[in-house]
């Protein structure tokens, strides 16, 4: 009977190993999931012109030949997903390709890494050749109305700040920290004050250049309004650029109208209205003719392409970017 046990006993451990090693085997030969993420922006060495790029198709083949693409949303935001055998690590070829900027193939290592690309522009590498003339675009207003305030609108106030930060450091518990605590990040704050006897009222706050897809707000001390605004950001990635802005109210009579000016970086435009405003308008002199440009559900503009994005206090971000042949004016 013992006998009997203990070679009961040995055959149990045998199937034991035998199960541990299948499911390790298993384990190591599983092709892994991987997911690459990243943003696209124009290329340039002032941080402020590193605007975010809206439809780059994103492209790459995985290990079984089998190609994954994408594109890039209004903050230049992409992610892919795909699966890879443990045992080939050499770097995946990301292919980036939009008609408007010079294709880009960037090697990447598959180690879920945040991917920042920048495009060149084709307009900016042509020849030395005598220029085409360009159509200018000076003095930009937004125009916009609000229903039923008892507060009259004196004006707003604009104001860009930036984070700087090296993206991809690992953080190694050292705050502050990325949301999921793997990058190292930096927090940027920023404060306005309303001229004395005024108030704040629909502020706003949004990422304008950079990898913004890697950043949040941290602190809201602006949404309520008051006479005193204050707001700190996150940014687990490279150096990137905000916009705040604010209307000023005074009590004295009610309006309808408001009005606020564009931020122009090189042939970029970026302006925001709060969620409630209705009937918005860009006025522009377009070679000293001034011309009315409504924005409807889907912003058009003939001297450019625009793009809308929704923010988490319902302000709505405009980023509008000039077409080839038309310049802001200095």
């Amino acid at each position: 009977m013992g006998r009997v046990l203990k070679a009961v006993m040995v055959i149990v451990v045998f199937v034991a190993a035998g199960v541990a090693i299948s499911v390790l085997v298993r384990h190591y030969f599983a092709p892994q999931q991987i997911t690459l993420e990243g943003a696209v922006l124009v290329r340039n060495d002032d941080v402020d012109k590193q605007v975010p790029i809206v439809g780059v198709e994103v492209s790459v083949w995985d290990d079984r030949g089998t190609r994954h693409q994408t594109w890039t949303s209004s903050t230049g935001l992409f992610e892919l997903n795909l699966s890879r055998k443990p045992r080939e690590r050499g770097p995946l070829i990301l292919q980036f390709r939009h008609p408007q900027y010079f294709p880009l193939n960037l090697p990447v290592l598959a180690s879920h890494r945040l991917c920042v690309a920048r495009l060149e522009p084709v307009e900016e590498s042509g020849s030395a050749g005598t220029p085409a003339r360009q159509t200018v675009i000076s003095h930009v207003t937004v125009k916009y109305s609000i229903n039923s305030t008892s507060l009259v609108n004196a004006g707003s106030i604009v104001k860009t700040f930036r984070v700087d930060n090296i993206g991809n450091v690992p953080c190694n518990s050292h705050w502050p920290c990325s949301p999921d605590e793997r990058w190292k990040a930096a927090m940027g704050t920023a404060s306005l004050d309303a001229p004395p006897g005024d108030t704040f009222l629909n502020a706003r706050v949004a990422c304008i250049a950079g990898p913004c897809p890697f950043t949040n707000i941290r602190s809201d001390g602006f949404s309520r309004g008051g006479p005193t605004l204050h707001v700190a950001v996150l940014d687990w990635s490279d150096p990137t650029v905000f916009l705040f802005e604010a209307e000023v109210f005074r009590s004295l009579s009610s309006g309808s109208t408001r009005i606020s000016y564009p931020v122009i970086f090189g042939q970029t435009m970026h302006f925001t209205v709060p969620g409630s405003a209705e009937g918005v308008y860009l006025e522009a002199d377009v070679d000293h003719d001034s011309i009315v440009f409504p924005l409807g559900p889907e912003p058009y503009l003939g001297w450019a392409t625009c793009t809308e994005r929704v923010e988490a206090d319902h302000a709505k971000a405009y980023q509008c970017q000039l077409k080839p042949g038309f310049a802001f004016s200095n």
